[in-house]
């Protein structure tokens, strides 16, 4: 601290922490780490304890973490937390715990009891991974108050005579074991619901999921699945969907449309699939639309279409055609060569297509080789409102060069578009507009 700020310090009255309101206590302790809320109890006889009437709680490693670790870290953290829970006072509405750097999971579920009697409103649970057999919550569905509930590694199966959680909001299960059909279940009884995240690794394809949330806004799916069906969604609006490898959601499959047709509300698509399982490879037998437009999708994510593979591409263009109304498009397209993909993008196959509410375009990963470029003059020629394309580039500066030079050649549609040049290597910006 400066030598002005050290007097400035000395000159104030030596009580003036005890002097802060108790609104201010209560900020600033919400603010500080967990560990340093409770150190603030040597301040003042008005700070002691002052933490203990906290109603959120924040655990994790760096409660027991030591330069020199020479008692069990379960054994730490099972003191820790029974000593912070039984002195406090009042209710605790959120309460996180973050113990993945264990080895295993010490017993917690007197933990979720104690939160349980005290009005926990939204609850997160990141577990240490065990391989052989996760960690089962039993006492979880005492939690009757829940709003927001997150859980990371660990096995929950509901007892028979569960009706659901009547309050919450929003639910996040990663690597969470329980079966599709108590999943199913489980989200239908939660009347409330409007935030699903579900991320699920190594389930054989065959397994289906059933979502019926009628308040549902936000679902976001990773992992391998065979097929999600959105019985009762009609507020969904956003949908993020990474589909590993060995999915069975293929463009050309049903499954896949009936996804689409039953979001007839969605606003806001972000999608990952892996189509390597095509049993139709020909490009010429790609579908070149969905069987109905999508009139409400404004903002579209792709990731990671490589180009060279013809009938992939045509498989996304499929959907970008059945977004009628589409306003902005995020692409990341990749490709290792200039054979092959370009004369599947040339205008003529496009004839009867027009993008007219597009209006910004952001391209990912661009290296300006002629199946990317033969895209930005098709965008270019068929979007009449286009205003902005954005472009991420690592390409070295005369390849820039002559990108932007290319580029700023292109007929377009629009009266008047910018492009926006990022040079991720530099950080540097650069802008052209194309009149």
């Amino acid at each position: 601290m400066p030598i002005k700020g050290r007097r400035r310090c000395r000159s104030l009255p030596p009580d003036i922490l005890s002097n802060l309101p108790d609104n201010i206590i209560d900020v600033i302790l919400i603010c500080l780490p967990c560990k340093e809320a409770v150190r603030t109890s040597i301040l003042s006889k008005k700070w002691r304890y002052r933490w203990c009437r906290l109603t959120e709680l924040t655990i994790d490693q760096s409660h027991w973490s030591t330069e020199e670790d020479l008692v069990d870290p379960t054994v730490k953290f099972s003191k820790i937390v029974y000593q912070l829970l039984t002195l406090h006072k009042g209710p605790i509405t959120k309460f996180t715990l973050d113990i993945t750097g264990l080895r295993s999971c010490p017993e917690i579920d007197f933990f979720i009891y104690f939160l349980s009697m005290n009005g926990i409103q939204h609850l997160v649970f990141h577990l240490p991974w065990n391989e052989d057999e996760a960690y089962k919550l039993s006492s979880l569905f005492t939690c009757s108050q829940l709003r927001h509930l997150t859980l990371e590694n660990c096995f929950i199966h509901p007892p028979s005579s569960f009706q659901g959680f009547d309050k919450l909001i929003t639910l996040e299960l990663c690597n969470v074991t329980i079966s599709f059909e108590l999943l199913g279940s489980l989200i239908s009884r939660c009347s409330l619901l409007e935030k699903l995240v579900l991320e699920i690794s190594g389930v054989p394809i065959s397994y289906i999921i059933e979502i019926n949330a009628s308040k549902l806004k936000s679902f976001d799916f990773s992992g391998c699945i065979s097929y999600i069906s959105l019985t009762n969604v009609p507020l969904l609006t956003k949908v993020s969907l990474n589909l590993y490898e060995g999915s069975s959601m293929e463009a050309q499959n049903l499954y896949f449309v009936k996804f689409f047709e039953s979001c007839f509300a969605l606003e806001h698509l972000h999608v990952h699939f892996c189509f390597e399982q095509f049993e139709c490879a020909k490009p010429d037998e790609a579908p070149t639309r969905l069987p109905f437009d999508h009139s409400r999708v404004k903002r579209f994510y792709v990731r990671d279409i490589l180009l060279e593979d013809i009938y992939d591409t045509l498989c996304c263009f499929s959907l970008i055609r059945s977004f009628s109304y589409l306003e902005y498009l995020e692409l990341k397209l990749f490709t290792e060569d200039d054979d092959g993909t370009a004369e599947f993008l040339e205008l003529e196959r496009f004839s009867d297509v027009t993008f007219n509410h597009l209006r910004e375009v952001k391209l990912e990963d661009f290296h300006g080789r002629a199946p990317q470029m033969q895209f930005v003059k098709l965008l270019f020629a068929k979007s009449p409102v286009l205003v902005r394309v954005t472009i991420d580039s690592y390409s070295r500066p005369k390849r820039r060069s002559k990108i932007l030079a290319k580029v700023s050649k292109f007929w377009h549609l629009s009266p008047k578009v910018e492009v926006i040049y990022r040079d991720l290597w530099s950080g540097n910006v650069f802008e052209v507009e194309v009149e």
